[in-house]
């Protein structure tokens, strides 16, 4: 058998299996998305989505944990260029540059009550919730809370979650979990972080 010809059965036995996969996703309602793990590019990933969603003309909700007191790309084009788009921010910077545990537990339940109103809000087609994950792991949120508002959201509704971790009862309730490895970083090398690619 030549080469093109044994690429040709190879193809059309991969499509055969795909054309079925399909057919049997007959379930249609939003999903809920964990993007975890210690590599670069969660958040990118996530801002990927929204602008997949902007797209198709859906409305978009961003709740931002953590970040906020440095003004990222992402925030500038979406405060600046994309109006429609609901952003909020959490806005004390990272937690370990506060060092004030009850500070950033008030501030974590402030942002969460503005992600519950979008999780609650059916003409969310997509919600962010960036960083949640930490927020879980340093106990500042209730887990069990979080879990059933993304449960319970409207069923067209699509959520992404971001963020290290996020612990074994998140990545049980959402459809999809994507991990991203770190494999090499510039800043290991003593690289600084890259206005544009890393902020």
């Amino acid at each position: 058998m030549d080469r093109n010809t044994k690429h040709n059965k190879a193809m059309a036995k991969q499509k055969a299996a795909v054309d079925d996969s399909i057919a049997k996703a007959d379930i249609e309602r939003g999903v809920s998305v964990l993007l975890t793990g210690d590599g670069k590019g969660k958040t990118s990933s996530a801002f990927g989505m929204v602008m997949r969603a902007l797209g198709y003309g859906q409305r978009v909700g961003i709740v931002q944990f953590i970040k906020g007191e440095q003004a990222s790309g992402e925030e500038l084009y979406v405060r600046e260029q994309l109006p429609g788009v609901t952003l909020y921010q959490m806005g004390t910077g990272f937690t370990w540059d506060t060092q004030d545990r009850e500070g950033d537990i008030s501030a974590a339940k402030r942002t969460w009550e503005q992600a519950l109103g979008m999780l609650t809000d059916e003409q969310y087609d997509l919600v962010i919730l960036d960083e949640l994950t930490y927020m879980l792991a340093f106990d500042y949120l209730p887990e069990s809370e979080v879990i059933a508002a993304i449960k319970e959201r409207p069923a067209s509704q699509s959520v992404v979650v971001t963020g290290r971790g996020g612990g074994q009862a998140l990545r049980e309730a959402v459809d999809t979990v994507s991990e991203v490895k770190e494999i090499k970083h510039a800043y290991r090398a003593g690289i600084r972080a890259r206005q544009g690619v890393d902020y």
